[in-house]
């Protein structure tokens, strides 16, 4: 245990990417335009969800919730840097730090179960397609997502509770735009070895189960879709998962991207830049990538925008 004074302090300093003030506006702008498109993006994908009854099945029921969820994901730590920017203050409180962790742990987790459950959507679908109405009935899709948020709210309360047992030396700085788990925790005055513990077996327990989750689904998937006999028969089918597939690629890529500059990089500011990839970057990619892809949500999007797609 480190034998510094400490103390419970108030509130942390979010250092950001850059303490030139020339680059504030520019980084402001950016961000601002980014967080727009994501929210808007993302809307219009649950608009065209829940107000076009050719997509009330069970795929774009978990592409709703989603997108819902991606626009929440974005809105725990953009909003906050960029009133820090507008303010030119970098502090945010202990509490508030604490909150935005927590909710940044919770809806990351739910991105990762929910793209879980849509890799089984497709599995089913693709691989049970006499009975995936029977089987992806709304009551099992409702609970699905239920468990989703069920294990991701475990998951981000323990991690805060943990974080609130560390004590904290003053004028803590942390080289991130948003409290981000380990920085914080790196950040204490006292031992720090249970929350380390913690983190990395809850870390490798939720990426390995989901993401051996999604191996499973996809490898039956692929074991289905080379037993069709026609080409255009296996194309259909396999065009359903594209989308899918790439948004799971961009999360899982950026994310281990994120994981080996941190190891290999000592420099926090190019672990806080590498991170936009997953916490901003993905989400504003994901409904361009579902629409772009999609002809039924781009059907959806022409009937309700008045044919401006």
């Amino acid at each position: 245990m480190k034998s510094r004074n400490s103390t419970q302090i108030s509130e942390f300093i979010l250092l950001g990417f850059s303490e030139d003030p020339e680059l504030q506006p520019l980084i402001f702008g950016l961000f601002l335009s980014m967080y727009l498109v994501t929210v808007l993006g993302n809307l219009l994908i649950i608009l065209a969800s829940i107000s076009d009854s050719n997509l009330h099945t069970p795929m774009y029921f978990f592409l709703s919730n989603l997108s819902f969820v991606d626009i929440c994901f974005t809105s725990t730590t953009i909003p906050k840097m960029l009133v820090n920017i507008q303010t030119q203050s970098k502090a945010i409180t202990y509490a508030g730090c604490i909150t935005q962790m927590y909710f940044f742990i919770h809806f990351a987790g739910l991105d990762i179960f929910l793209l879980t459950v849509m890799a089984y959507d497709r599995y089913v679908a693709i691989c049970h397609p006499l009975h995936y109405t029977v089987i992806m009935d709304h009551g099992l899709c409702v609970l699905l997502v239920l468990m989703c948020w069920t294990l991701s709210f475990q998951n981000s309360l323990l991690q805060s509770l943990m974080a609130l047992r560390l004590s904290f030396c003053t004028n803590v700085e942390i080289p991130h735009f948003f409290c981000e788990l380990n920085q914080v925790v790196h950040r204490a005055c006292s031992d720090t070895f249970l929350n380390d513990i913690v983190i990395y077996f809850s870390s490798l327990l939720l990426a390995f189960c989901t993401f051996t989750g999604i191996l499973y689904s996809y490898s039956k998937i692929v074991s289905s879709i080379r037993a069709i006999s026609s080409a255009q028969g296996k194309y259909k089918a396999f065009s359903t998962c594209v989308s899918h597939l790439s948004v799971v690629s961009l999360f899982y890529g950026t994310s281990l991207g994120v994981y080996l500059s941190s190891a290999v990089t000592p420099n926090s500011y190019s672990t806080a830049t590498a991170s936009v990839m997953y916490t901003v970057v993905t989400p504003m990619l994901n409904p361009f990538i579902y629409s772009l892809r999609n002809k039924d949500i781009k059907s959806a999007l022409r009937r309700h925008l008045g044919g401006q797609l």
